[in-house]
This record gives structure tokens, C-alpha cells and sequence, in this order.
């Protein structure tokens, strides 16, 4: 197994912090006569504080992924799980961190507000990570952040270069699945038992369709998620959220049901865009969005505006120019982008 130095990366002054201790820590049954965190006692069926260890959550999550309880965090997004991480490890005004581009763009943003060097190594011309590259960018990093598939190509990375990475890096490598339901590769949650230094991050938002309760997973070691639930916010979850999460797993039939569909609809743009004329390049997609290049990418974006069709102009990001990138939508939406386009393609045959 590749251990984890965590004494080496974590924060010194994190070393021996005492965590905050909540009435829900203190006092773990279910059933009592509740006064000792100031709660308003008339009962609305949320004026209790929710489990601030997320337990129910995590009991029916961990078979479902393979790990144990102990090696979950839950977060208020997997935002916060990310930058959970940044205060555990990254000393502001002295570490750094390493990551790829084109990528998502909060691993720039947790940086900057943790005032947190950031380096960002560009992905090869087929949207792939060089392994070599980066290890040598990451001298002296914490942590190297990649996203597979990554956001916004849509591509999965190579997983023997994440390997590669893996087995070299001294910090932490931080691997973001948000889209790996949409995948045809499973998960690398596996190799969590072969490498402590390796820590993913997954959410409910996207093939969970949950993105309006914010809750996102961490899946580590457990010395590093013990770290993280020291710093983390005592009530970072809802119960409503909480709630929901459960019961969406309890239902996962349904949610293969729609990756089913939206992996059909996904197939049917990209021959789509293919056939079509004004489209230059589709990018190869193990997600559930297509990024695709046009001779001018602002052009059709505002003529698709226009006409109340929402896609992402991705030109302004590196690598990216001239690229639009469309979310699988249902099949009357997709139809819809098909009409839109086709009309531009038309008018463009006229003039």
C-alpha cells in the first residue's frame, strides 16, 4: 500500500486542534427529552438540529461505495469538501497546489480565497493529463487536483498516468468523479485500499439529480476524513437534505433509469453534431454534456440565446476556443436544441 505522511501535510496548527464539541456530540441516542442545544421545542419536523456526522447517510451509502462509514465525509456540496481540504493541508501564503487546464474552475477559486499558490498544468491536444508534467510542476505541492472525466472536455484521463501520479506524488492527489455515473469506466474508489494518498471526491448534483439539496461525498483514508470532520462546520448538512439523499439512494433503480436515457440521448446529439455541417469538432464524452467547436462560438451561442436556448459558451477558457458545450437535457429538450440549430443551419446555407 502507498501510505499517506499526514504529519508532514497537515496544517501545523491543526496539529493539535480540539474540534468543536456540539450537544449532538456529546449526546448520541435518538430518543429523550432534548434540552441541551437551545432548539426551540415545539416540533415542525425541523426544529431539531440534524446529525452533524451524517450517520444514516453514511450507513446507506457505504455498501453502495465499497468503503467503510469511517471513510466518508459528507459535505454542503462537494465544494465544501474541496475546500475542507485546502484548510486541512495548504498553509495560506506559502503552499501550493497543482491541477490541469482546461478544468473546473472552482479548484482556481478555493485557491485564490484560500490564498493558496495554484499551478496549472495543460492537458495534452486530446484534453489528456502528461503525467510528467505534472509530478514536476508539483514539487513541493500539497495537493494535485484532476477531474475525471474532467469538466469542461467531457473525457476521461488516463488511468495509468493517474497511477503514475499516484505512486510518485508525496502529498495528496485529489481525483473529483462528479460525472463518473456518466462514464463507461467505474470509479477508481477501489483503489482506495492501495493508495492512502489518494482522496475522491463525488455529489449527489449530477446523475443523482439532487443539485438543489447541496450535498456532496468525500471518500478517503480514514485519517484524512477523521482531519476533515475536526474543521468541518458542526451542522454542515441539513436534515431535509439528508433526508432526500437517503431516499434517493433507497430508489437507485431510478436513477439507472435515467442514466440509461440520458447516455441514449447523449449518443443521438453526438451523431447529431456530427452529421452537422457547422460543427468543426465533437469532442469525445464520458459525461453528460458534449463539448463541441464552431468557426464562432460567440455567434451561435447568442443565437441561441435569443431564441431561449441555454447552452455554456466555453471560448473564453483555455484550450477551449471557439467551443460550445451543451448538457444532455430530456429528449423533448434535445429535440428542441436539434430545431434551434438546424434553423441556424439553414440561414447560414441562405446567406
Amino acid at each position: 500500500m502507498r501510505k499517506i505522511n499526514l504529519d508532514q501535510l497537515v496544517r501545523p496548527n491543526l496539529k493539535g486542534l480540539t474540534p468543536y464539541s456540539s450537544a449532538r456530540d456529546e449526546f448520541t441516542g435518538v430518543e429523550g427529552v432534548f434540552l441541551d442545544a437551545n432548539e426551540n421545542p415545539y416540533d415542525n419536523e425541523v426544529n431539531r438540529y440534524p446529525d452533524p456526522h451524517h450517520r444514516s447517510l453514511k450507513k446507506t451509502l457505504a455498501p453502495m461505495k465499497g468503503v467503510k462509514e469511517e471513510q466518508i465525509i459528507i459535505g454542503n456540496g462537494s465544494d465544501e469538501v474541496l475546500d475542507l481540504l485546502f484548510r486541512a493541508f495548504c498553509v495560506p501564503g506559502k503552499d501550493k497546489i497543482v491541477t490541469i487546464k482546461p478544468s473546473y474552475g472552482m479548484y482556481r477559486v478555493l485557491a485564490n480565497t484560500n490564498d493558496v499558490g495554484i499551478e496549472e498544468v495543460a492537458l495534452t491536444n486530446t484534453f489528456d493529463i502528461d503525467s510528467k508534467a505534472i509530478l514536476k510542476a508539483a514539487e513541493g505541492a500539497k495537493m494535485i487536483i484532476l477531474c475525471s472525466p474532467n469538466n469542461p472536455t467531457g473525457n476521461n484521463l488516463n488511468r495509468n498516468e493517474i497511477k503514475l501520479i499516484l505512486e510518485e506524488f508525496e502529498g495528496l492527489v485529489v481525483l473529483d468523479e462528479a460525472y463518473i455515473d456518466f462514464s463507461s469506466s467505474p470509479s477508481l474508489m477501489n483503489w482506495l485500499t492501495e493508495f492512502e494518498n489518494l482522496f475522491i471526491c463525488q455529489t449527489f448534483s449530477k446523475a443523482f439529480g439532487l443539485a438543489g439539496i447541496r450535498v456532496g461525498i468525500g471518500l478517503g483514508c480514514i485519517q484524512v476524513i477523521e482531519l476533515l470532520h475536526k474543521i468541518k462546520p458542526p451542522y454542515n448538512v441539513n436534515s431535509l437534505s439528508q433526508e432526500v439523499a437517503i431516499k434517493r439512494l433507497e430508489n437507485i433503480w431510478q436513477v439507472e433509469q435515467e442514466l440509461i436515457q440520458i447516455k441514449m440521448e447523449r449518443s443521438r446529439l453526438v451523431e447529431y453534431l456530427n452529421q452537422n455541417k457547422l460543427v468543426q469538432i465533437v469532442y469525445p464524452t464520458e459525461s453528460n454534456f458534449i463539448l463541441f467547436k464552431v468557426d464562432n462560438a460567440n455567434t451561435f451561442y447568442t443565437y441561441f440565446i435569443e431564441r431561449n436556448l441555454i447552452v455554456r459558451n466555453r471560448t473564453n477558457v483555455f484550450g477551449c476556443q471557439n467551443c460550445l458545450r451543451v448538457t444532455i437535457g430530456t429528449q423533448e429538450e434535445n429535440n428542441r436544441f436539434i430545431e434551434v440549430f438546424e434553423s441556424l443551419v439553414n440561414e447560414q446555407i441562405i446567406k
